[in-house]
Parts: structure tokens; sequence; C-alpha cells
């Protein structure tokens, strides 16, 4: 039987946009890999009365409900109260946690437990306890009237370690069906007409499904397939993923690829090549891209932003006479900006990006989303140029940085570069 879920956080600061509410995303995503549907994400502030409507509400369309937030010690952490008065539960005080709690604080945070902590070690009647390790509020869960309610903590890396360590593991005896899904990943096709492309595969599949996403600067497909058990759901999605990427060619960059710049990682690994960046209009964002992936120090070097036109001539190289006949946002320039890089840093792949970004022209007269990607290779140098239009900056420069990586990407693994 599929069961349904609806994940209830609870927390004004939410309601505020003080926080984003990250998880509910994580649970969701936990959720789907045990094969249970998630059809409602409800947050709710620390009102006694408006969490328990919430709960009232989940309780009569779902058969599931987890709950983050209002754990805590103080006067407004309310949720375990108000959905023990929901379900008729009486609340009990565990001695044992009460000393749990106070080593805590006596071990980890040298001081007294306050006494307002106690109200942590109240827990429903007869519940599944969930320890944790890395705060001070229990998580627990119990079944009532055929719902089962899980209460976890707010604060995201608590509420991932109960996650793991209980609610998981907990769920899995609920469910008889996994969901399992790839992310193929594409880049140089918008989402409407990739959907164009794929409308009647789409239509005609029930299980597995296939979906657009779209994220900034690509489109994400993702292929999903319910099933008993995870190797069944694989043998559903292999030949689907194969024919999806093998009619979509070369804007497919990956399956469950984190984005372009992991690919073009990827592939300097497989060919033993070392890149360099060099920025202007981008402001950074390929160099900080590159370097948030572990061990990429194998193979980038390094990059420089040169946002002033002089530093484009004194560091990179880029000679005068291109900069005054052409200006600093022109195909010359990306091409001594790509070879000016891997000459100062020894790579022998170079990646240049310059362009304008907005909100007015540049002092040529050059329009807004203008952009031009230099490519410095052992093959030879090359350029792409692109009219990104009038967006709004900051989207700009992330799709001149994914046109830049993708660049990359077709070097290294042997597609067209136009």
């Amino acid at each position: 039987m599929s069961r349904t879920a609806e994940i209830i956080a609870v927390g004004t600061e939410l309601l505020l946009g003080n926080i984003a509410n990250t998880n509910a995303q994580e649970i969701s995503q936990a959720l789907s890999g045990l094969g249970i549907n998630v059809y409602w994400h409800t947050v709710v502030g620390d009102n006694p009365g408006r969490i328990w409507e919430a709960v009232e509400l989940a309780r009569n369309r779902a058969d599931i409900i987890i709950t983050t937030g209002g754990l805590g010690p103080t006067y407004d952490d309310i949720t375990k109260q108000t959905i023990c008065k929901a379900f008729g539960r009486e609340l009990v005080l565990h001695p044992d946690i009460v000393e749990q709690i106070r080593a805590v604080y006596e071990s980890r945070l040298h001081t007294s437990m306050p006494d307002n902590n106690i109200r942590q070690a109240e827990l429903p009647k007869d519940c599944v306890i969930f320890d944790n390790p890395v705060g001070t509020a229990p998580g627990c869960a119990f079944e009532a009237d055929g719902v089962h309610a899980l209460m976890l903590p707010g604060p995201p890396f608590e509420m991932r370690t109960m996650l793991e360590r209980h609610a998981i593991p907990y769920l899995r005896k609920l469910s008889k069906e996994v969901i399992v899904s790839h992310d193929i990943m594409t880049f140089g096709m918008g989402e409407s007409r990739l959907e164009e492309l794929l409308l009647d595969r789409m239509r005609d599949m029930t299980n597995p499904t296939l979906a657009t996403y779209a994220k900034p600067s690509e489109v994400r497909l993702r292929a999903t397939a319910k099933a008993d058990s995870v190797e069944a759901a694989e043998a559903m999605l292999a030949p689907v993923v194969k024919d999806v990427t093998a009619f979509l060619g070369d804007i497919v960059y990956g399956v469950d690829v984190k984005g372009l710049e992991y690919a073009c990682v990827t592939a300097l690994r497989e060919r033993g090549l070392t890149l360099a960046t060099a920025e202007s209009c981008t402001g950074g964002q390929l160099a900080a891209r590159l370097t948030a992936i572990p061990g990429v120090s194998a193979v980038y070097r390094g990059g420089v932003v040169s946002y002033w036109t002089q530093l484009k001539a004194d560091i990179l190289g880029v000679p005068a006479e291109i900069l005054d006949a052409h200006g600093a946002v022109s195909e010359p320039t990306a091409r001594a900006m790509a070879e000016g890089v891997c000459r100062v840093t020894g790579a022998q792949v170079g990646v240049s990006v310059t362009g304008v970004a907005g909100p007015d022209r540049d002092e040529r007269g050059v329009d807004v989303g203008v952009v031009y990607v230099g490519l410095c290779t052992p093959a030879g140098t090359f350029c792409k140029a692109l009219n990104l239009g009038k967006r709004r900056r900051d989207l700009l420069q992330n799709l001149a940085g994914n046109h830049a990586f993708d660049l990359v990407r077709r070097y290294l693994t042997g597609r067209p570069l136009d």
C-alpha cells in the first residue's frame, strides 16, 4: 500500500523569511527514496491554535505526519504538547533523558542545565524515542488511529542526524515500495523546447515517468520509477535513461551530475589536463564554482579576475592594440585572455569570459548580454560569441559561466564547440 505524508515545519522565523525551510526539502528527498508520497508541505508559526489546526488537517489527509521544530525548552516550543492534545496522548517525563540533557550541559557546555530543559524530557506515552546525539531535544514517533506522527528537531544538523539515524529506519518498515530517480542534466536548450521534443514519450509513460525541471540556466530531466526494490526500479530506469540520453545527444552533460563544473573536472581528470580561468563580467564565479569541488586542485591551476581593463593587459598580457581597437568586450580580447591565463598559470586549457552584465551598456556602447567566451587548448584557441539578452545581472553571470563550462566540457569530450 502506498503511504502519503505531510511535513509540518513549525517556527515563526520560517514564516517571516528569516530562515529557509531546508528541512522539508531534505525530508521529502528521504521519503521519496522510501516510496512514500509527499503531497503537502505546511509551515505554521509558534501558535498552539494554528499548530493544532495544521495537525488536524494533516491527520485527515495523510497517514504519516512529520514535524520539525518546536521541541526546545522555551515557552514557545509547543509542538509536542499540541500534537499530544490533538491525538489524545499523555506526556510522560523520562528521568533518564533529564540526566542525559544535564550531562550535555555539564560536559559540552560546562554549565548547569536550566530548569526549563526538563520539558524536553517529556514525551508522548508509549512512543518510540529518537535520541539526539548532537543536541538536547529528543524526537519521537507514535501511531494513533492509523496515523504515524514523527517529531524531529528544527535545527537542520540535528534534524538531519535524527532523520538518518532514526526516522528513516522507522519509516522503512512502513513502506514496501521504493522510489528511485535519475537526473539527466542538459544545457543548451530551453525547458519548453525540451518538453516539446519529449512530449510523446512523457505522455505514454506511467511507471517510470519523465519530467522536466528548469534550473538556473539549464534543464534537468528526472526519470523516476517505483518498484518493490531498488534493483527492480533501476532495471526499469536504465532503458529510459539510455534512450533519452541518446535522443538528446550532446546537450546532455551527464546523469546525476551536480553541475557543469563537475562534468568539466571529471573530464579533466580523465584526460590528465589542467585548467585555468580568466574572468571579467563573471567576477570570479568560475573559480568559486570549481574550488567548491573537493580534490579539484589536481586539475585546476587557478584564475585571474581581470575586471579592470588595465589588468587584462598587465596580468594576462592582452595586447594594448587589441584593447584599443576592439575593447574589453570582444572576441580578440577573449581569445587573448584565455591564452594569457594559460601562460601565467601553466595550465594546458584556459577559459575566459568577458561581457556586459548590466544594467547599462559599456563605455563603447556594447549591449547588455553580449558575452565572449574564449578557450585556449593544445589544439588551438577558440571563441564563442553570445547574445544572452537583457536579463538580471546575476542570471547573466550564471548563464555566462555555464556557457564557459560547457565550452570546456565540449572540447574535453570531443563534442562540437559551436
